[in-house]
């Protein structure tokens, strides 16, 4: 998933969707899938392998935004007399692609969904991730079903995890289910979205996690030039994320009990980076003081505020240290705990858009049977951290170049003008170049060109001398 999320408005023969055009030809992104895989996804599209379990009586819903038809996951939430059952249907991708088969190979080749801010490269041909294999509105689809039972304070209390049919009664989307929570409208499951997820944030800052509620920045071609603006999230964002959170944490114990499994770890952030986020608040005038911890400064900053858009933004430099731990005949790993969740966690919630999450499923499933997982789970457990590390990494170079292009884009008739700016980082063995992180508008980019060291930590005047979305290249100078 993307850490930064741009979205473009614009025709299609607009400069800058041109320039998005040709970085995903320069970076060698797929265009379509191969014939063979595109055959094997609608063979398998009409002839799924389908568990025994029907749980199509069970009212799901899915939640996502509105035009979105790769749905992974549908809920049904409800109380109980001890607290809460929360249902949780994910889409079974394994259903339909078979190991070692070509749609497999593929899979194992792209690892992720790309996103740009234009479209999206998907993971699995969209007749599967867009079609049979999602959970849309008025279809039985395969899936594995989470049954969470929670306590009145949303502790998790009993986990259970199986294959079922199931089936989403509606496709709901942020925006209306905010509204109807906000007017009183809102049918019963859908208000216990907002006090489970309340429940849950609580928890969150107890053992000391933090979720970012990192905006969507929007970029508004109008007369041919660019405008900036973000989107804030909303509050059922943030508890449809914890429902996530609360499965991937329930796999992760699932896994280790049994011994065998992967894991979503991140060490804590090493000081250097703190450091250099302290200097990006410096630049973006937030008072950080040295006696606030990072996850209370987080939880305290406005997504509506520009400047506080910009850094939450930033904070996802904290996460780059992620990936994925193996562990075997209950073996247990040396790291393995999440540090922004501070808890152990895994992915298991998107097969469609993470090639890991299908392996997840399927130890989770033969877990809680008390069976062995498949052979070709286990053939393939080793080899995932690195693709996984591959796949990231393609990911990363495809978030930076698209915001390297849409901040020159958003630059490119402003060369020669001033601005405000606080040096972030400098080159170590080349002190006059470095990172200057500008306040209005709100981007980061490089800084050369100077005869004096750059001062780290200090504010700065700078001026643009270059803005080329053609070569994504933004480069300012000291003034």
């Amino acid at each position: 998933m993307p850490r930064r999320h741009l979205h473009v408005t614009g025709a299609a023969e607009a400069p800058l969707r041109a320039a998005l055009r040709t970085l995903r030809t320069t970076l060698g992104v797929p265009d379509g899938f191969p014939p063979e895989v595109a055959d094997e996804a609608r063979r398998a599209a009409g002839d799924p392998r389908l568990p025994v379990r029907d749980a199509t009586d069970v009212p799901f819903f899915t939640l996502d935004p509105p035009t979105s038809r790769d749905l992974d996951q549908a809920m049904h939430l409800a109380r109980t007399p001890t607290g809460y059952r929360v249902r949780y249907a994910i889409a079974d991708v394994a259903a339909f692609v078979t190991p070692g088969g070509a749609l497999d190979r593929e899979a194992h080749r792209r690892v992720t969904t790309l996103y740009f801010p234009d479209l999206r490269v998907p993971l699995h041909p969209a007749v599967l991730s867009e079609g049979a294999a999602s959970l849309l509105p008025g279809t039985t689809r395969p899936a594995v079903l989470w049954t969470l039972d929670l306590d009145a304070d949303g502790r998790t209390a009993t986990a259970d995890v199986r294959r079922a049919l199931v089936r989403s009664r509606a496709q709901l989307d942020y925006a209306g289910v905010q509204r109807a929570l906000d007017t009183g409208t809102a049918e019963e499951t859908v208000v216990l979205l907002g006090e489970i997820g309340r429940l849950r944030e609580r928890l969150e800052i107890e053992r000391g996690g933090i979720s970012l509620n990192v905006p969507e920045q929007e970029i508004v071609e109008r007369d041919h030039t660019y405008e900036p603006a973000f989107r804030a999230p909303l509050p059922t964002e943030a508890w449809n994320a914890q429902i996530s959170l609360l499965t991937g944490a329930a796999a992760a114990d699932l896994m280790l009990a049994t011994g065998t499994g992967v894991l979503r770890t991140l060490p804590p952030a090493p000081d250097g980076a703190v450091g250099r986020l302290r200097r990006t608040a410096k630049a973006l005038h937030i008072d950080w003081p040295h006696h606030v911890p990072y996850a209370e400064l987080v939880r305290s900053l406005d997504p509506e505020q520009p400047r506080h858009a910009a850094f939450l933004q930033e904070c996802t430099t904290l996460l780059r240290g992620a990936g994925y731990t193996v562990f075997r005949d209950g073996a247990r790993p040396g790291l393995a705990v999440h540090a922004a969740v501070a808890a152990p966690y895994t992915h298991c919630t998107a097969p469609l858009r993470r090639l890991v999450d299908r392996y997840t499923s399927e130890l989770c499933v033969a877990a809680s049977a008390g069976t062995a997982p498949p052979e070709w789970v286990l053939a393939a457990l080793d080899g995932l951290p690195k693709e996984m590390a591959d796949g990231a990494r393609r990911a990363g170079t495809v978030e930076r170049a698209c915001v390297d292009v849409v901040e020159a884009a958003l630059l490119k008739d402003r060369v020669g003008d001033l601005f405000d700016g606080c040096v972030v980082d400098v080159q170590e063995h080349e002190p006059t170049v470095g990172t200057v992180q500008v306040e209005d508008p709100a981007i980061v980019a490089r800084v050369a060109g100077g005869t004096e060291p750059l001062p780290l930590g200090e504010r700065l005047r700078v001026r643009l001398v270059q803005a080329d979305p053609g070569t994504a290249r933004v480069l300012f100078a000291p003034a």
